[in-house]
């Protein structure tokens, strides 16, 4: 069966106190918002005395070099940041730059400081400092005094047993209990806050350190691009390999089967038995070729229908879930189909599985595709390879493709896909 994560178990939800309090994502946020504080601090000094004295001795060009180390710095600094979003809430951003030169130092120049998100790193790096100090104060706060207030029956406990008592210590049992509770409440509230805390950061950091929207546009489309290029690429592959094959085959033995007609009727009928069962083939191969194009079936039917005929053709058990209220545009259903073919293939090949799932469901944001093996996992997603060329599709229309394949398994490959872009 499916592996649930645990915040899907528990009464009231994910969304509820006691999913929130024990989704990772909580605590993966609140360790990177109890030190953010510092580290805006730390960039804020670094920023504040390196900027200043480069431009200083500019004048003297001393400060050219160390104006450019500075730039790097920061820079460095905002990628590192990039790295950390991803890990402490989830949010994926790609570093916006302009390719790099090859040579020239006048080329390294224009490429540092007349690339956009260079100033926007900047940006990002000294607003860390009021809001990681605002982030660090109330997350810290609210941790230690709920922690203070549920440990109050220990305390007392300690003080009946040993006559310690501190004055952080309520001195009566009732009083102690009570304040568990509502340390217990304030741990909750702490957990949303947390939250809440983790996405405003991970959207200023999107909007920040993602590039301009301009740049995200470019870098998309220079994706859907390549993504077309690859498809074209593989139909004419497909094209000569096989139908082109089965057909050129059909005309030798039919040209043969007209020359032996007359004098060898039995060795042309053979002939043409062989060629009308290499017509038959060639058509199979146009019709997976049609399929791998847009299925018709996805057009008459929708998601449901063509999701199902995919799992019947998988080598092993796959349930599958579609759960939408209404059809989602034509483009988001192609995606979802190859995504969920391509995945599927890979899994047939690599995964060595036994069962598979695929669920679509539709929330406020767009579609959103799972599709999970149990198999060995390990997958990762390399250029050039089918999952990146999947992510590159689903770029086309903003959406996100995201690969969750730990060693030993199991694999769960999910892709948001938005309805509007």
């Amino acid at each position: 069966m499916r592996s649930v994560a645990l915040k899907d178990r528990v009464p009231f939800g994910p969304r509820g106190p006691l999913g929130i309090v024990v989704d990772p994502m909580t605590w993966r946020a609140a360790p990177y918002l109890g030190v953010t504080g510092a580290l805006g601090l730390g960039w804020f000094f670094v920023l504040s005395v390196t900027i200043p004295v480069a431009l200083t001795l500019t004048v003297v060009w001393v400060g050219v070099p160390l104006m450019m180390a500075t730039v790097l710095m920061w820079r460095g600094g905002a990628m590192l940041e990039r790295r950390l979003m991803h890990a402490a809430f989830g949010v994926k951003i790609a570093d916006p730059y302009h390719p790099r030169p090859e040579r020239g130092l006048g080329a390294h120049l224009r490429w540092l400081l007349a690339d956009a998100a260079t100033w926007q790193d900047l940006g990002y790096l000294l607003m860390l400092l009021p809001l990681g100090l605002v982030e660090t104060a109330v997350s810290v706060t609210l941790w230690m005094v709920s922690a203070m207030l549920l440990i109050q029956p220990i305390l007392m406990s300690l003080w009946v047993a040993t006559g310690l008592h501190t004055e952080l210590t309520i001195d009566s049992w009732p009083g102690a209990f009570v304040a568990a509770v509502f340390g217990a409440l304030l741990f909750v509230l702490a957990a949303y806050l947390v939250r809440g805390m983790a996405w405003l950061h991970g959207t200023l950091a999107t909007v920040l350190l993602g590039g301009s929207q301009e740049e995200r546009l470019r870098a998309s489309r220079a994706r859907g691009i390549d993504a077309a290029e690859a498809e074209r690429r593989r139909i004419e592959r497909d094209l000569h390999d096989g139908a082109q094959q089965w057909l050129l085959s059909v005309a030798v033995d039919l040209g043969r089967a007209q020359s032996k007609f007359d004098n060898e009727p039995e060795a042309a009928r053979m002939l043409i038995a062989q060629a009308h069962a290499g017509t038959k083939a060639a058509i199979a191969e146009l019709r997976n070729l049609a399929r791998g194009i847009h299925p018709a079936i996805l057009s008459d039917r929708g998601l449901d229908a063509a999701l199902s005929g995919l799992a019947a053709r998988a080598p092993i058990r796959v349930d599958v879930s579609v759960e939408l209220s209404e059809r989602p545009p034509a483009a988001v259903e192609s995606i979802a189909y190859f995504i969920v073919a391509e995945t599927l293939t890979n899994m047939a090949k690599h995964s060595g599985a036994t069962e598979a799932s695929v669920t679509v469901v539709r929330d406020h944001r767009g579609v959103v595709v799972d599709v999970w093996d149990n198999g060995i996992g390990g997958a990762v997603v390399c250029p050039g390879g089918g999952l990146s060329g999947l992510a590159d599709r689903a770029a086309t229309i903003d959406g996100v493709l995201v690969l969750h394949s730990p060693v030993g398994g199991p694999t769960l490959v999910r892709a948001e896909l938005p309805c509007e872009w």
